[in-house]
Order: structure tokens, then C-alpha cells, then sequence
């Protein structure tokens, strides 16, 4: 089946209240995302914050993936101006910030998105993102198409939603599902009354803001759901887990041939 063609531009797919599905890649490689992105996804993220590798493992993933049209966005270990630049230098489409707790950090972390004046990414044109020098007009657009994705994992998030949601520059609100129904004292409840209420807050708050709601999903199924209650920028699993969960299935399967 032939994947249906797809917008570069994340943002502006983002922006327009699409469905968009995507999976995390974990392993650092470049076989692993051009599969992926040979799947179908909307987008692919480089997970830097708890995936294998690190920056230096990061080109060959966008690569892979931009080779079939597929926008990759990463999420950064940390919100350092510097490690935004680089994946931004990169090409990345987007950058996801981890772990922020009040509006007054995010609009310190969107900073790092956007060139001066309106924000402190450092301006260079000889990096991959303006093809190394021969396409110094990106410069001119690209604060409007890199793509804001703020994670909400903690109770402090829970209780500033809307003051983060309305930080300019927020497109993606993130729900990082572990850590948030751990921070709820309810470590991987997520059929408690009060994880589905705190993701109900979430999706009045992007609603009321204009902006996505979005998190991380076990299944298919579990995504279909999510959907259904509002979320519009959703992850299924991650590339290490599918090959794991393939695995497990191969071998256990294949324990009745052996006996």
C-alpha cells in the first residue's frame, strides 16, 4: 500500500487541526527511521532525552526519513539555547521541550526557536538547514514553520495549562503519560478518573488556546480513542518497542513448532 503524500510543513498541518500520527525513534538509526517512514507516519521525533545516541546520531535519522517526505522533530535532553540550535541547524522540524512546569519556562524555551528579535536562536547560514550557505531566504520564514511541542508531565504543568497553552509559539501540547500519572501518584493508571480528568484539562486548554493536544499512545486502538476525546498530534509507540514487541511475538509463536 503507498503511503498518502504529505506536507513538509508540520506546523501548518498542525496548525489546521489535522490527525496527525506519528511514532518516537529510540534506536538511533537510520534503517530504523527510514522504515519508519516508509510506514506511513504524519511525523517521526528523535527522542534525545532518553533514546539511544545523541546529536551525533541525528542527521542520518533526518535524512532517512526526509528522503520519503516524512518531517522529523526531536525532542532535546535538555532546554539549553544550544542544543535547540543544533537540531534546528540539523533540519528538524520541530523541537519538543521536556519536562517544562510554568508558562514563564516555556516562553524562555520557545525563545530558542525563533531568531532575533523575536526570540535568541543563534543566525548562521552555513549549516544544513539553509543548504550550507546556498539558501540564505530560509532564514526569512523559518521562525513560522519550526514546530513548538511543549510536554505537560507534572502537576506544577497541570495547574499553569492555560497560561502555557497561550505562550506564542506553543502548537503542540505533549502528555507525557509515565511521567504524568506518576506525578499523579498513580504510576501507569491511566483508566483513573483523575489521569482522564487531567487529560480532559488538557484538551480545554489547547481548545480554548487554539493550539494541539497531543501525547503518546500504547496502541492503535488506545490512539483511535485518544482521538476520539480530542487529541489531534498523536505518537504510537516508538520503533524500539514495535521491534521488541515483534520479537516477543516471533519467538513466543514460535515455541509450538518446537515442541
Amino acid at each position: 500500500m503507498t503511503p498518502p503524500t504529505r506536507s513538509s510543513d508540520l506546523r501548518e498541518r498542525v496548525l489546521s487541526h489535522e490527525v496527525l500520527i506519528g511514532t518516537f525513534l529510540n534506536l538511533g538509526s537510520p534503517l530504523a527511521a527510514e522504515a519508519c517512514a516508509l510506514a506511513g507516519y504524519d511525523w517521526l521525533l528523535v527522542d534525545l532525552e532518553h533514546g539511544f545516541g545523541g546529536e551525533e546520531a541525528l542527521l542520518g535519522q533526518l535524512l532517512a526519513a526526509e528522503a520519503h517526505g516524512v518531517p522529523t522533530a526531536v525532542r532535546v535532553e535538555s532546554v539549553e539555547r544550544i542544543r535547540s540550535g543544533r537540531v534546528l541547524d540539523l533540519g528538524a522540524a520541530g523541537v519538543m521541550f521536556p519536562r517544562l512546569e510554568s508558562a514563564r519556562e516555556v516562553t524562555q524555551a520557545l525563545a530558542h526557536l525563533r531568531f532575533p528579535p523575536k526570540g535568541d536562536r543563534g543566525v548562521a547560514t552555513y549549516n544544513r538547514a539553509c543548504g550550507f550557505g546556498r539558501r540564505p531566504e530560509v532564514l526569512q520564514s523559518a521562525d513560522d514553520k519550526v514546530l513548538g511541542i511543549v510536554q505537560i508531565e507534572s502537576l506544577a504543568a497541570l495547574e499553569d495549562l492555560s497560561g502555557i497553552a497561550a505562550v506564542d509559539g506553543v502548537d503542540v501540547l505533549f502528555v507525557g503519560p509515565r511521567d504524568l500519572s506518576h506525578a499523579l501518584g498513580i504510576p501507569g493508571g491511566y483508566e483513573e478518573p483523575a489521569f482522564k480528568a487531567a487529560l480532559g484539562r488538557v484538551v480545554e486548554a489547547c481548545r480554548a488556546a487554539g493550539v494541539a493536544p497531543g501525547l503518546l499512545a500504547s496502541s492503535a486502538e488506545a490512539a483511535t480513542r485518544y482521538v476520539s476525546e480530542g487529541f489531534r498530534f498523536i505518537g504510537i509507540g516508538s520503533d524500539s518497542n514495535m521491534l521488541a514487541d515483534v520479537a516477543f511475538r516471533t519467538v513466543s509463536s514460535s515455541r509450538a513448532v518446537r515442541s
